[in-house]
């Protein structure tokens, strides 16, 4: 991959999440996701004096650098590729480790995971850019690297800027399909990273981290619906947390309760049965309903409550996707059902089907 003549581009699709969500953060408990079509396009094209990083989302922010040795240095403070940024350091701290030499490139990022006004949907954005912008430069420096190391590093960048989260989103964006997810020991992550270099890191087995991929009955069909109203996941998930403490037999209930669901829902996947998937589907409903009670936060808005009643109403089952408070609702329904009448309640309502498709990883 000499000279670079050319312009290299990867995509990394979004997510959302079928269920597990909230108790995902804990190390080890499960979560489903499903990776869509709708994707983070990075390229990466070698410049022979100095670099830049722009994107169609962030037309005002472009953001130029020049080289002083290895070393990056930015002309402006101010940016909000945060995520970016820590994909850059990480991949290129990798790459120096195997001995490649540092280059200049001008980086572009083309996002459809957000409405065309810029409106999040709520498909895991911060990840998909992620995981691009390492798989591009891992190809920019010709690193081989296997899907497993792929996740690995996104990972350690990702938590580098958001500090919280399960990393199930990463997941989704590396692995594709249908996946289920338990989140690693983060403390354990903290204390390695003092002590192995990044190439080690990433070739460990990390504590309580699995990964399997999925695979649907053939009749199951994901309907996904968007509320309008974005939601911060990350402010919900500190109120949950904060809360967790108050609340810790409850909040211990909620946690057992919600690992036996997804058990249970994988069975469903593994058996080809969609009755126990859209079973655990709505008990999950119930669990987030009560987390959110007990939080004092509200999962289930009222338009994610018609979206789901309606689903229910159509034989579907549906619950709030992600952290709720807004965003996405789903719903699994058998393929065989007219969903004609769903749609058209959806939309009196001002709910938007989004027309997304799950999405496989082949490379």
């Amino acid at each position: 991959m000499k000279g670079h003549d050319f312009l290299i581009t990867v995509k990394a699709p979004g997510k959302l999440y079928i269920a597990g969500e909230y108790a995902v953060v804990e190390t080890g408990f499960p979560a489903i996701l499903v990776a869509l079509n709708q994707f983070v396009t990075v390229t990466v094209e070698e410049s022979s004096d100095f670099g830049s990083i722009n994107s169609r989302q962030y037309q005002e922010n472009s953001l130029y650098w020049k080289r002083e040795g290895n070393n990056m240095v930015f002309d402006n403070r101010d940016n909000p590729f945060h995520y970016i940024l820590s994909a850059i350091r990480l991949t290129e701290i990798y790459a120096q480790s195997l001995g490649k030499e540092m280059k200049c490139y001008h980086l572009g990022i083309d996002s459809d995971l957000d409405s065309p006004d810029g409106k999040k949907y709520g498909l895991g954005s911060s990840a998909a850019v992620t995981v691009a912008t390492v798989k591009a430069l891992c190809r920019f420096y010709d690193l081989a690297m296997t899907k497993d190391q792929l996740f690995k590093l996104a990972a350690i960048a990702h938590l580098d800027i958001q500090g919280n989260g399960s990393l199930g989103d990463i997941a989704a964006s590396v692995y594709g399909g249908w996946i289920a997810y338990r989140s690693f020991d983060r403390e354990w992550l903290k204390a390695a990273r003092k002590i192995y270099s990044l190439r080690k890191l990433i070739t460990l087995a990390w504590p309580a981290l699995q990964i399997e991929l999925l695979d649907p009955p053939a009749n199951l069909q994901l309907l996904i619906g968007w509320t309008g109203s974005p939601a911060s996941t990350s402010h919900l998930v500190d109120a949950v947390g904060l809360k967790k403490a108050e609340q810790r037999a409850a909040y211990q209930q909620f946690l057992t309760d919600s690992k036996q669901c997804i058990s249970r829902m994988i069975t469903g996947f593994r058996s080809k049965s969609i009755a126990l998937i859209q079973n655990e589907i709505r008990f999950n409903r119930q669990l987030l309903k009560q987390l959110g009670k007990l939080s004092a936060v509200e999962i289930e808005t009222p338009l994610l409550h018609r979206l789901c009643e309606s689903a229910e109403a159509a034989q579907g089952a549906a619950k709030t996707s992600g952290a709720g408070g807004g965003d996405c609702g789903i719903v699994v329904i058998n393929k065989q059902l007219d969903t004609t009448k769903l749609k058209l309640a959806w939309e009196k309502a001002g709910i938007v089907p989004l027309n997304l498709h799950v999405h496989q990883v082949n490379d």
